[in-house]
């Protein structure tokens, strides 16, 4: 039903009247003239509105120009709108046309004030966010990027961390490094340009990074040599391989020292050199015998480890790369050091474990303390511990050496020994190279070729040590 003001017909209505429309009149039409109607509505609690709309001719046909809901829209607005929409016909616009219209360029406008401060967002990212994004897919190294988060957080964020990334530049870069080298840290300052390079070009190849050094990566123009001084020597891939009467050495440096300290009366030792503990000497021996990472030996459980069969069971997690676990066959001299560490740890979870006998001891405590045990090698001396040169051999001719000398020791006796490279790559875990097809259709897994090298270098190291007379019986001496 079409109802008109109390004035009638042709006359506008009023806001009090449309206060007291009763709900009686819920979906009539109001007219309020110049073709301007609304559609009454009652809401569930009671309370009304009217929705105007203009009607109009186009192309012959009426069409509905929606003008507001009173009372949410005011009667003049609403009325405004249908004078706006009936110009706009006199004018040949459609004015529902002329609504879409505004309604999809302000939709455009919103868009493009996203996207804008999306764009400034992206070139404004910093070297944080950077940096978390390369911690996160870029780098993940055995100790879960611990060095790195701890080198980082000392040396560069507190220069790099906040500054967009499209403005930093070589000399953001050199100013950091060269703080380090100011506080004499210069193996620092060479490993942190390393890290530093190893970033950039990571990030260099992805977005939107890569958009943020459309200048360049800022590492392509150091030159750290002429930051650290002259006269430093950078550190290199080792090469560093013993020799057989390196190994005798080694024993003997074992041997005497233990000797030594216990020919030493009580009350005395203070002024011996203590011997290296029992758990320390085993591991450097199992390493060499079986080529295993320091690393995953001192991560290693008893439960991976069967003295009955001689086998010891690295598992994947503990291996580098995480990329596949690896089964060592014990030779007899490796059991016998496995079997003396089990005289001394066996009771325990874990082949070398902490003080607290709930994990295993830190990974690099052994290299750590090879390192105390040849200070001539180092420019000082490490407060709070050991600073000697007992473990120096051949008076320090061929350098330093690490435990991880000895996994390359034992791969270079066994190429010696005639014994076929794969088979030494497979006895080491190595991601082996190679045609991808070879890697696809040739699975062997050369377990009693590899089982036989490592029998062959236990031999090979029973025959380098022979046995010393009078020296007192050690798991780490090979008994005759």
């Amino acid at each position: 039903m079409t109802r008109y003001p109390r004035s009638g017909k042709g006359s506008k209505w009023t806001i009090k009247a449309l206060e007291a429309i009763p709900e009686s009149w819920s979906r009539d039409t109001l007219s309020d003239g110049e073709g301007l109607s609304g559609e009454v509505r009652i809401a569930s609690d009671g309370s009304g509105s009217v929705r105007f709309k203009y009607a109009y001719r186009w192309n012959g046909k009426t069409n509905w120009f929606q003008c507001g809901t009173w009372p949410k829209v005011s009667l003049e607005a609403i009325r405004s709108n249908r004078d706006h929409a009936r110009n706009d016909v006199k004018l040949g616009i459609n004015p529902t046309d002329k609504k879409k219209a505004v309604i999809i360029e302000n939709q455009a406008k919103v868009k493009a004030t996203i996207a804008l401060a999306e764009q400034e967002s992206n070139e404004n990212k910093t070297f944080q966010e950077m940096y978390d994004g390369w911690l996160l897919d870029g780098v993940d190294r055995d100790d879960n990027n611990a060095e790195i988060i701890r080198s980082f957080m000392k040396d560069v964020m507190p220069d790099l961390e906040n500054i967009p990334v499209r403005k930093i530049t070589e000399h953001h870069l050199r100013a950091l490094l060269r703080k380090i080298v100011d506080r004499g840290a210069l193996r620092s300052a060479e490993c942190r340009f390393n890290d530093l390079v190893q970033l950039f070009a990571w990030s260099e190849k992805r977005q939107p990074w890569r958009k943020l050094l459309i200048e360049g990566n800022p590492t392509d123009l150091i030159e750290i040599e002429k930051i650290l001084p002259r006269n430093y020597v950078f550190s290199k891939v080792r090469e560093r391989v013993l020799k057989d009467y390196d190994i005798r050495e080694f024993r003997d440096i074992f041997v005497t020292m233990e000797m030594a300290y216990e020919a030493t009366p009580a009350g005395s030792k203070y002024y011996v050199p203590r011997p290296l503990k029992k758990e320390v000497q085993l591991a450097l021996w199992i390493s060499l015998s079986t080529m295993c990472r320091i690393g995953e030996l001192l991560m290693s459980e008893w439960r991976e480890v069967d003295l009955e069969k001689g086998i010891w069971a690295i598992p994947v997690k503990n291996t580098k790369g995480k990329i596949k676990p690896l089964t060592v066959y014990l030779s007899p001299f490796a059991l016998t050091q496995f079997s003396a560490l089990y005289a001394l740890t066996g009771t325990t979870p874990y082949c070398f474990p902490n003080r607290s006998k709930d994990g295993h001891v830190d990974v690099k405590s052994v290299s750590k303390l090879v390192g105390d045990c040849q200070t001539q090698f180092r420019k000082c001396s490490i407060k709070g511990r050991r600073n000697d040169n007992s473990l120096v051999l051949n008076n320090g001719k061929d350098g330093q050496w690490t435990p991880h000398d000895l996994r390359r020791t034992g791969s270079t006796f066994l190429q010696g020994l005639k014994v076929d490279l794969n088979v030494i790559d497979r006895c080491q875990n190595h991601v082996l190279e190679g045609p991808k097809t070879r890697r696809s259709y040739q699975h062997h897994e050369y377990l009693d070729e590899m089982r036989e090298a490592w029998m062959t270098l236990g031999s090979h190291l029973e025959k380098c040590l022979g046995r010393i007379p009078n020296a007192p019986t050690s798991a780490w001496m090979v008994k005759s």
